[in-house]
């Protein structure tokens, strides 16, 4: 079996439409927004009583998605903003970008 895409990596916010605004300043498309809840998240996240506003942003590209997570219950149990670079989960998601503005200047 070999790797053909990545398809999907996921962040939890706490500021959904800023997040939105962000990554679409970057190039990425939204693709759409949801709010998630009931039996069947619950069933697949392991939350009770699971409540998220969720946006899905596609990379330029098309052949990668950034899920965007803004839980409303249960609230966000930890902020590793500040966590050390050796803590467990996500450290970084990079993407490659094109300053538009210094591309000129630079010539």
């Amino acid at each position: 079996m070999a790797l053909k895409r990545m398809d999907n990596v996921g962040i939890v916010v706490d500021d959904l439409a800023a997040t939105i605004e962000f990554f679409r300043e970057l190039g990425l498309e939204l693709e759409g927004q949801a709010t998630i809840e009931g039996d069947w998240a619950e069933r697949v996240t392991g939350l009770r009583d699971m409540r998220v506003e969720m946006a899905m942003m596609r990379t330029p590209d098309g052949h990668s998605r950034l899920e965007i997570s803004r839980f409303l219950t249960p609230l966000a149990v930890a902020d590793h903003r500040n966590a050390p670079v050796n803590a467990l989960g996500y450290l970084r998601v990079m993407f490659a970008v094109l300053l538009i503005g210094l591309a000129q200047e630079l010539g």
